[in-house]
């Protein structure tokens, strides 16, 4: 934990060095390696803020009330991740929480993949197409991107 900190402290003093505005996050991993101990998180997160942390992360909490601990235990912005398993919150549920940003990680991508995935197995299992009347619109892609 002394590490993290005094890394955290590091990552701070060179980030107020810069010639631009930084925001510097700093996350507590716990729950993303399978070790779901609110108290440690929190612990760390409080270290992390003593230490210049300008925005608290700790990505994977899995319910509302820990998220609402953990934005309690701060007095910094927290971010969380949606779009894993465990807490399924809306922006509006995470405002009035006190959460100020929100990750989404990996699940736009898991998302599009999902999708893939279920038309690739109509396909081979049923010999349809239906999978494609849930699919963009080449114009709506070209306007996003064109």
């Amino acid at each position: 934990m002394q590490h993290a900190v005094e890394r955290v402290r590091a990552a701070v003093e060179a980030a107020h060095a810069l010639p631009f505005s930084f925001t510097l996050t700093a996350r507590a991993e716990n729950y993303l390696h399978g070790r779901p101990d609110l108290l440690d998180t929190i612990k760390r997160l409080q270290a992390f803020q003593e230490a210049g942390a300008d925005v608290l992360y700790a990505p994977g909490l899995t319910s509302k009330e820990d998220i609402t601990t953990v934005v309690r235990s701060v007095d910094r912005p927290v971010n969380v991740v949606m779009g894993l398993r465990g807490a399924q919150l809306s922006l509006a549920e995470l405002s009035a929480i006190g959460v100020k940003r929100v990750s989404l990680g990996s699940a736009l991508y898991r998302t599009a993949l999902g999708a893939f995935l279920v038309a690739a197995r109509e396909m081979r299992e049923q010999g349809t197409f239906t999978f494609a009347k849930n699919a963009a619109r080449p114009q709506e892609v070209g306007s996003i991107f064109g």
